[in-house]
């Protein structure tokens, strides 16, 4: 199998899981905005709570830096970043919660950039889901190596 090949299967295979998981829950997240207050801060009142998200957080993260460092196209990249996001923030959840704590709580009274953003985070999760689910691994690639 090339590398090239590789890398797409690879990417379809993260932006199948990415993809509905970035529609799905910042979706709700708009739809919620008005309760996260409430929701943020009984999240953040349980330190153990906290500590697990972190730690899942960083646990996905590096699960994707291991398994998709690739840079070879924009879905690839969307697909990187996020792990090296998700990395960092539950790294940051684990050490410095209150950071995370007072970043919420500053973004929270802008309540209608806070759905922009989420918005923004659905639309890359619909495009995740069409390169994951429709898009074709090119023929020119595929003609290349066979997928045994």
């Amino acid at each position: 199998m090339t590398a090239s090949l590789e890398s797409q299967i690879r990417t379809r295979a993260f932006a199948r899981v990415l993809g509905p998981f970035l529609v799905l829950v910042p979706g709700i997240i708009i739809v919620r905005a008005p309760d996260i207050q409430l929701i943020l801060h009984s999240f953040f009142q349980n330190e153990i709570l906290v500590w697990f998200a972190g730690a899942f957080l960083l646990f996905c993260g590096l699960l994707i830096i291991a398994f998709h460092q690739y840079w070879s196209s924009a879905a690839a990249v969307m697909i990187s970043l996020f792990g090296w996001f998700l990395a960092l923030r539950g790294l940051l959840l684990l050490v410095a919660p209150q950071l995370i704590a007072q970043g919420a709580d500053a973004a929270l009274r802008f309540l209608p950039a806070v759905r922009i953003g989420f918005f923004l985070l659905v639309v890359v999760g619909l495009w995740l889901t069409y390169v994951g689910w429709l898009v074709k691994i090119s023929e020119k690639t595929r003609n290349s190596q066979p997928l045994t």
